[in-house]
């Protein structure tokens, strides 16, 4: 009878939290924990993005310094301006011609990796090898591909009897031959992500519609674009993001040209910043990018996320 009291002392003692060495609080050891990252951010992150938008509020000298408040001036000469409004086209329509293309493909590739056949693994390489290279090798294989006169697919179009095109120096090709090239290097990305996905959908699903005999199509629309839904959120969304923030393939392939049919919104803020030195005006862009792909991703969220099946 005497144990019994201690039993229950020991109980209560046991459901006790564990007191934090010297009484230092949890919340404190947590952000001490935190406090590297938090540092990191501040530093990369929040602090030039609370400068950014100041200096969206100024006219700037030539170091950045501001000199003269001119509230939403920068903004109204912005929206007012032809080669603005020329940048956000060609970004809208870059984003148009990558995103949709690039995600079905990276699917299409993966689903076909998928299937259990003997040797796929070097097909999961290829597709995949685009990941290893970097943006200016890759817009330096495609520079000399859309050569007019050495380029492979300038030959291609000549050996079928099409004219000659110039791939990059034409405005109504300039543009789509950018998105290919960013198509091509963004799909051994989305193709590994997706294959992940994939390789995770219980094959017991599967299994179970092989005995219900249902056909592979069906088995395509009704288990494996709803299993892999979550994976394809997360592909879409960062591929938009991606694809509003394309910089360094047009910079090497097109600078902007021709006649302004690639000065997507952030190659049109490094020319205001770097080039220009109009700072004042290159924070406004950047400001309003931010908030393009802040409503963007926003959106898809609300969206998107409602088709989105979790196990």
């Amino acid at each position: 009878m005497s144990s019994l009291p201690n039993r229950t002392m020991q109980v209560q003692v046991a459901n006790q939290p564990a007191p934090t060495k010297r009484g230092v609080p949890n919340a404190v050891i947590g952000l001490l924990y935190l406090l590297p990252s938090l540092i990191l951010f501040g530093v990369f992150l929040f602090y030039p993005m609370l400068r950014t938008l100041y200096l969206s509020f100024f006219l700037t000298d030539g170091q950045g310094t501001p000199v003269t408040f001119v509230g939403l001036e920068n903004f109204t000469y912005l929206l007012q301006s032809t080669t603005f409004q020329k940048s956000m086209k060609a970004t809208i329509l870059f984003v148009l011609y990558t995103v949709p293309v690039g995600v079905i493909l990276a699917l299409f590739l993966a689903v076909i990796s998928n299937e259990k056949l003997k040797g796929i693994g070097v097909f999961r390489t290829l597709f995949s090898s685009t990941m290893g290279m970097s943006v200016a090798a890759s817009s330096v294989i495609w520079m000399f591909m859309y050569n007019p006169s050495i380029g492979i697919l300038s030959k291609l179009v000549s050996s079928l009897g099409g004219p000659e095109i110039k791939w990059l120096l034409d405005p109504e090709y300039a543009l789509i031959s950018v998105a290919v090239t960013t198509i091509w290097m963004n799909t051994g990305f989305a193709f590994l992500i997706l294959l992940g996905g994939l390789q995770n959908i219980d094959e017991h699903l599967y299994e179970n519609a092989d005995i219900a005999g249902v056909s592979y199509w069906y088995k395509l629309k009704n288990i494996t674009i709803p299993m892999l839904s979550p994976t394809l959120f997360f592909i879409i969304t960062v591929s938009l993001i991606n694809s509003f923030q394309t910089f360094g393939q047009i910079d090497i392939l097109t600078k902007g040209g021709p006649v302004e049919s690639t000065n997507v919104i952030v190659y049109s803020i490094y020319k205001d910043a770097f080039i220009n030195y109009s700072i004042g005006s290159a924070s406004a862009q950047a400001t309003i990018l931010f908030f393009c792909i802040l409503f963007v991703t926003i959106l898809q969220f609300k969206l998107g996320e409602r088709k989105v099946h979790y196990q």
